[in-house]
């Protein structure tokens, strides 16, 4: 059995009971690790699981998969993943290779800042399509994600962010030289995202990411050290939110006023706040 297991969003105690179950009683246990990441190491993992975890860079998990799949229908194999497992497509992608080969498949789901995300205060059911933001570079400034917003916005509905991962990286120079030198780890702040998506709005000026415009950002969701903060982008481009990982929130104007008063709580200020929530979504 190939077993894919979500492991939440903290820590190694975040693990289901099943998951837990699975992850014992498995020969071999990989873990995903360039998707996202917990806020404890491997060593943690292995010393609450009472099992060695060899970790899995992209390259193993989308050009070495058959190293993973080896004998999975033979023994338990257990593939952790940061959330849960089809937060991200390679791991839809190890399913079916799983599948063309006759391997038995079991998904052990978890929490992810997919439905964690409810946590800022606003209805999961109010979201309308997710979007990523990558890091800009100095050639490479795409904003086509912005006509996604556009569409949520058109219909009122929030629109939540993920935010770029790099981990594992090569340069430019270095991928062309064939270097096995890896940049070094980099995650996207709720500061850099905001300050992209001000760029890609003065270029396009169709008002939908304005610094007026309002918005969450979450640090860590379902750890300890979680931190929601609410305003408009040009405040929340100020805010310190801490260490990874961050998403934001572009908050639509369905906006309920029972999700606004929830919010109000996270705000820079509460008086900006409620005007832009006035010219956002009306009165009460």
């Amino acid at each position: 059995m190939l077993y894919i297991i979500g492991l939440g969003l903290s820590d190694e105690t975040d693990i289901t009971v099943k998951g837990l179950k699975a992850v014992q009683g498995s020969e071999r246990v990989y873990l995903e690790a360039y998707t996202s990441i917990l806020t404890v190491g491997k060593e943690k993992l292995e010393e609450f699981y009472g099992k060695s975890v060899t970790v899995a860079d992209r390259e193993m998990v989308e050009s070495e998969s058959d190293a993973i799949l080896e004998n999975a229908d033979k023994v338990d194999v257990s593939f952790l993943v940061v959330g849960d497992p089809y937060g991200a497509t390679t791991h839809t992608d190890l399913v079916i290779r799983a599948r063309e080969l006759g391997i038995p498949v079991q998904v052990i789901h978890n929490a992810s800042i997919m439905n964690a995300a409810g946590a800022c205060g606003l209805q999961l059911y109010n979201f309308g399509q997710t979007i990523s933001i990558v890091f800009f570079t100095d050639t490479w400034r795409p904003d086509s994600f912005y006509d996604r917003v556009a569409e949520n916005k058109k219909f009122g509905l929030h629109t939540l962010c993920l935010l770029d991962i790099k981990v594992k990286e090569q340069s430019i120079e270095n991928l062309a030289r064939g270097r096995k030198i890896y940049e070094p780890p980099r995650y996207m702040t709720v500061n850099q995202a905001v300050e992209q998506l001000l760029e890609i709005e003065e270029n396009r000026g169709e008002g939908h990411c304005t610094p007026d415009t309002l918005a969450i950002g979450c640090a860590r969701i379902g750890t300890p050290s979680q931190k929601i903060v609410a305003g408009s982008l040009a405040e929340l481009v100020n805010v310190d939110f801490g260490g990874p990982l961050h998403s934001l929130v572009l908050i639509g104007s369905r906006m309920h006023h029972m999700e606004a008063d929830f919010v109000r709580e996270y705000a820079v200020d509460k008086t900006t706040f409620d005007d832009l929530v006035k010219k956002s979504i009306g009165p009460k």
